[in-house]
């Protein structure tokens, strides 16, 4: 199945989903803020892990720039609360159980891992503005160094 992928200057797609306390979360939310929206193949395991661990290590320097994080996967509210709960995570975890949003983003899709492949959500990261309009989308993310590459373009 081929997803189109989103560029700058394109509307992101609005979405709503249910955090781990199964509480509706929508893009239109944060409207007139910045928000790095990363979504992550399944949570505690060790590329997710890592990637949510250094986004909550830079919550503050984001934020201090008007950023907001916020990640999302295909598990369950109970999986992302045991994800955030363990790592100390600061910021909101989605669940995106059908890949609705994946899909919306172009973040769905195949994936290898070992010599297996899976077909699901895809690591990537993009940069929503105040205006709903992407500003920045990064598929095939490598999870080590991420969020320290990110906050260089973003100069944070």
């Amino acid at each position: 199945m081929f997803v189109s992928q989103l560029q700058p200057g394109m509307s992101a797609p609005e979405f709503t989903l249910s955090d781990a306390d199964d509480k509706k979360v929508s893009l239109s939310d944060y409207a007139g803020w910045n928000v790095v929206l990363y979504f992550y193949p399944k949570a505690a395991t060790p590329g997710c892990t890592t990637e949510a661990c250094d986004f909550r290590d830079s919550l503050n320097s984001l934020q201090a720039a008007n950023y907001d994080v916020i990640g999302i996967s295909p598990d369950g509210p109970e999986a992302i609360q045991a994800f955030s709960d363990a790592e100390g995570l600061t910021f909101p975890l989605l669940s995106d159980p059908d890949f609705a949003v994946a899909k919306a983003y172009g973040s769905y899709g195949d994936r290898k891992f070992g010599d297996k492949v899976f077909t699901g959500t895809l690591r990537s990261t993009f940069v929503i503005g105040p205006d709903g309009t992407i500003k920045h989308a990064e598929y095939d993310v490598d999870a080590k160094g991420h969020v320290a590459r990110l906050r260089e373009t973003l100069g944070v």
